[in-house]
């Protein structure tokens, strides 16, 4: 019979890195008369207008998302391909983890299966730090200054049990309980004993989904497993922003499916 392994929660994965090289044309000049200064300038707008569309082309060949997917204020960081959809007609925006973004974690392990919520207009995608808790197992982050923040943590789930095969369910890793108990602390830091408020399992699809309520701080964790990935995803607010938006974050923390 396989163990499970809770206690030890590592984070050793080390981001990819990518290397941009610049090439730089430099032009020399021995004399300059009011003519060929002109020149030059109108050479400067000429290589600044090549440029702008280079990056316009090299934009098409990032496999930005289709059916609909807009991209919205998000730069081509490392990673980092926008999947956030237009709001619908209530002001939400549905976010789907975009195929083409990288984060396999490691050689060996499979793509990662995409995922899906849903936030308010004006939540937006933040960078992420390897410096962060969950170190290199957070997939994304996203925040509202005014509203709150959430994460995605996805992590291999050998890590915790080495009997679960290609097709994880968070049930074989564990009850509500132990899956709380083991994995709370990444999320906020500290002990969550006595923090849990409220619990419940559901299932959609023939998926379950643990769902906790912890406070303080206040905290909506749905936990989930599919493939050979465990998916932790974390809703955090402060005291004003829970007492303003707290219908809003409950409902962004049940929108989380693996798709």
């Amino acid at each position: 019979m396989g163990t499970i392994g809770f206690a030890n929660f590592g984070f050793c994965l080390k981001p990819n890195k990518q290397k941009v090289h610049a090439t730089h044309s430099v032009i020399a000049a021995t004399k300059i008369d009011a003519d060929s200064e002109e020149n030059v300038k109108v050479l400067g707008r000429r290589i600044a207008l090549v440029s702008g569309v280079s990056l316009v082309s090299s934009a098409t060949l990032f496999g930005f998302p289709k059916d609909g997917l807009a991209v919205v204020k998000q730069g081509l960081l490392a990673g980092r391909i926008p999947g956030l959809s237009e709001p619908n007609e209530q002001g939400w925006r549905t976010y789907r983890r975009p195929d083409e973004k990288s984060g396999g974690h490691g050689v060996g392990w499979s793509p990662i299966i995409p995922y899906i919520f849903q936030v308010p207009d004006g939540w937006e995608e933040t960078p992420v730090s390897i410096a962060d808790l969950g170190g290199t197992e957070i997939d994304l982050r996203f925040s509202n200054t005014s509203e709150g923040r959430l994460s995605v943590i996805v992590a291999p789930v050998l890590r915790f049990a080495d009997y679960l095969e290609d097709d994880a369910r968070i049930e074989k890793i564990g009850p509500p309980e132990k899956v709380i108990n083991a994995f709370g602390p990444e999320v906020i830091g500290e002990n969550v004993e006595g923090k849990v408020v409220n619990s419940e399992v559901k299932e959609y699809s023939g998926r379950k989904y643990y769902q906790f309520e912890l406070e303080p701080p206040h905290c909506l964790i749905t936990a989930t497993a599919a493939g050979n990935r465990l998916y932790l995803f974390s809703v955090l607010a402060n005291g004003l922003q829970w007492k303003r938006h707290n219908q809003d974050l409950k409902k962004i923390a049940d929108s989380f499916r693996v798709v």
